[in-house]
């Protein structure tokens, strides 16, 4: 989603371009190590080098594959792997560190982000064409009752809507 929301303002900076973080801060819900070919942010951020904040430190300078079973592992040599298995010019990162960098770099283009708030209806049109989300209503007590924080969930409609929710999302 964030890469998302920058291309967008990279594409039309005059584009009014929302993220809604479910999170209480964004990248609070993403997995938290990887490995990543940078390929795609040099494509988003072909500078990002350049920048001494960013998350990508620690490059991968080894890999070896284990063939694990009940008696121990053996170690399969590198040239039996496919070329996938290459992580070379990778780097290990924190996803977290990496969503966090990204909203950074998203609101210094104008997205506005809003942690803390999670879309849990999609909005559509008399057509069936996709014209917004909608957000929880917030303040709801156990038992059902509007405390005395209620706030009722808000529609956010748009022009373009894109929901990027990750592999276990509710709306899409």
């Amino acid at each position: 989603g964030l890469a998302a929301a920058i291309r967008f303002k990279q594409i039309d900076p005059e584009l009014s371009v929302v993220v809604l973080e479910k999170g209480g801060e964004v990248g609070a819900h993403i997995l938290s190590g990887a490995v990543v070919d940078p390929v795609g942010i040099d494509q988003l951020l072909p500078n990002w080098r350049e920048d001494e904040g960013h998350p990508f430190k620690t490059p991968v300078t080894d890999d070896h594959f284990l063939l694990l079973g009940p008696a121990g592992s053996v170690r399969l040599p590198n040239f039996a792997m496919p070329p996938l298995m290459s992580n070379h010019g990778n780097y290990i990162v924190s996803l977290g560190n990496v969503c966090r960098w990204l909203g950074t770099k998203a609101e210094e283009l104008g997205v506005e982000i809003y942690p803390g708030f999670a879309a849990t209806e999609v909005l559509y049109n008399d057509e069936g064409a996709v014209i917004g989300v909608a957000t929880g209503d917030m303040g709801i007590e156990r038992d059902g009752t509007h405390g005395p924080n209620y706030t009722r969930g808000m529609a956010l409609l748009g022009k373009y809507v894109l929901i990027g929710e990750g592999a276990r999302g509710s709306l899409a």
